[in-house]
């Protein structure tokens, strides 16, 4: 399957005005087609079970849960996704292609012991007290999202974005749809319809695994496991990201006066929950200039640059293909900030008459507004963490997560402190810090990149 790059160029070759719209149309869809199909698929489920599901409690709950699932599941899972994603690419960078699959069922067997040991002594502190049944779904819907997550990773690594996002929008239209018959079974059947849709993702998922790499003579292996192919910095990175990311949510779960309990010991914010799933709407036009700039422009010179190094290039074309890829991560990171102002503005007119039609008090607003900035500055990390990847910068990538993690838990216990008009502003303000930090870091190394290519091999 040709990786996104391939088609983007496709598309942006056209040279029209409707060539540029599908280049752009496509990369947001791929790039924010995940997180979106899952807001939006929870909010679905909760808009059409509210008024047959009794009492209506439960439907929070269910959003509560799999909220709860998702951030958990990242995060643990957070610890192989990069680590093994770098041994595969290593693997078929030296044509190893048939360690692929044994290694993989080899990694998700410790991840679906880790996940079902881990998730089984949750059950028993978080959800005591809960039928059987609903903690049985607990642990299932949280073993299968860890085990998601890392073929996600894998897929994406492997640039089959258009099969991760059809795949991704298909498992929650089914949610959606069996969520209709099962809310009649309340809580528990909203949560068996989470379940068997990511059953059903997940072996799309696989089936797509078994048709890119053969199964030859082992079944199973752990050559994943060696000293020299650990890359603890990436598992660090990996944690650390998705700590980063949803520490602010967890102290506003977790703060009394900010918080409600909703079942056992899993708590919300309704003041902040909706706000934040709706900013992350907002990331769509982002994305798209992400990935158009990213896998188009700066790969093709970042390409460039490698091969002329490689294969003795003349000194002015390695310095031009510098320049360029200079050139490209600026135009990107200077496209994205238009975008996202641009969201902004959308959101500054059109934010009242959406909180209206989801029936959602106007008080929001401001919080609203603040998280959709916090969530375009995300985007510009995300595009900065990118580069230092290609670069292969792995200790730079790590303090700049250690950054967001500390930064957010300061910046939002404080905000929590001078209290509600503030609130938001701390995860804000940590992804700002972290951008301009990231921006210092990534012009520095960019300036000595012909040094550093030639002096220190």
């Amino acid at each position: 399957m040709a990786g996104i790059g391939f088609e983007l160029r496709h598309l942006l070759r056209k040279n029209t005005l409707t060539g540029l719209l599908q280049a752009y149309a496509y990369a947001g869809v791929i790039g924010s087609g995940p997180w979106v199909f899952s807001i939006v698929g929870i909010l679905l489920v909760g808009v059409f079970s509210v008024s047959v599901v009794a009492p209506a409690v439960l439907v929070t709950q269910f959003q509560t849960s799999v909220t709860y699932l998702v951030a958990s599941s990242l995060i643990l899972s957070g610890a192989v996704q990069l680590a093994f994603t770098r041994f595969i690419s290593d693997q078929l960078f030296m044509r190893r292609d048939e360690s692929v699959l044994p290694n993989l069922h080899g990694l998700l067997l410790i991840v679906v012991a880790v996940a079902s040991l881990l998730g089984t002594l949750a059950l028993f502190v978080a959800l005591p007290g809960q039928s059987l049944l609903y903690r049985v779904l607990m642990l299932a819907g949280f073993t299968l999202m860890c085990v998601v997550w890392v073929v996600t990773v894998l897929l994406s690594g492997l640039k089959h974005y258009r099969a991760i996002t059809a795949l991704f929008g298909c498992a929650y239209a089914f949610i959606v749809l069996l969520a209709l018959p099962l809310r009649y079974w309340g809580l528990e059947g909203l949560l068996a319809s989470f379940v068997i849709g990511h059953i059903l993702l997940l072996g799309g998922m696989w089936y797509i695994v078994l048709r890119s790499f053969s199964l030859q003579k082992r079944w199973i292996a752990f050559d994943f496991m060696e000293r020299s192919l650990i890359f603890p910095s990436l598992m660090a990175v990996g944690v650390l990201y998705n700590l980063g990311v949803w520490v602010d949510k967890f102290m506003f779960w977790y703060y009394p006066p900010t918080s409600q309990a909703i079942i056992g010991g899993l708590r919300a914010s309704l003041i902040y929950d909706m706000p934040v799933f709706l900013s992350y709407l907002s990331i769509i036009p982002g994305m798209a200039v992400f990935l158009v700039r990213i896998e188009t422009d700066f790969v093709e010179y970042y390409d460039k640059f490698f091969d002329a190094v490689r294969s003795g290039g003349s000194l002015e074309y390695i310095e031009s293909m510098r320049d360029e890829m200079v050139y490209a991560i600026q135009a990107g990171l200077g496209e994205i900030a238009k975008v996202q102002t641009l969201a902004i503005l959308v959101t500054l007119v059109a934010g009242p008459a959406l909180l209206q039609m989801l029936g959602i008090s106007q008080l929001y607003l401001p919080l609203l507004y603040v998280q959709v900035v916090g969530a375009g500055l995300q985007v510009g990390v995300m595009a900065v963490l990118n580069v230092f990847f290609y670069l292969d910068e792995r200790r730079i990538v790590l303090v700049l997560c250690v950054l967001l993690v500390v930064l957010n838990v300061v910046f939002t216990g404080i905000s929590l402190a001078l209290g509600a008009a503030f609130f938001g502003y701390g995860f804000c303000l940590a992804m700002l810090v972290t951008l301009c930090v990231g921006l210092y870091l990534l012009s520095r190394e960019l300036d000595r990149l012909e040094y550093k290519t030639f002096m220190l091999q």
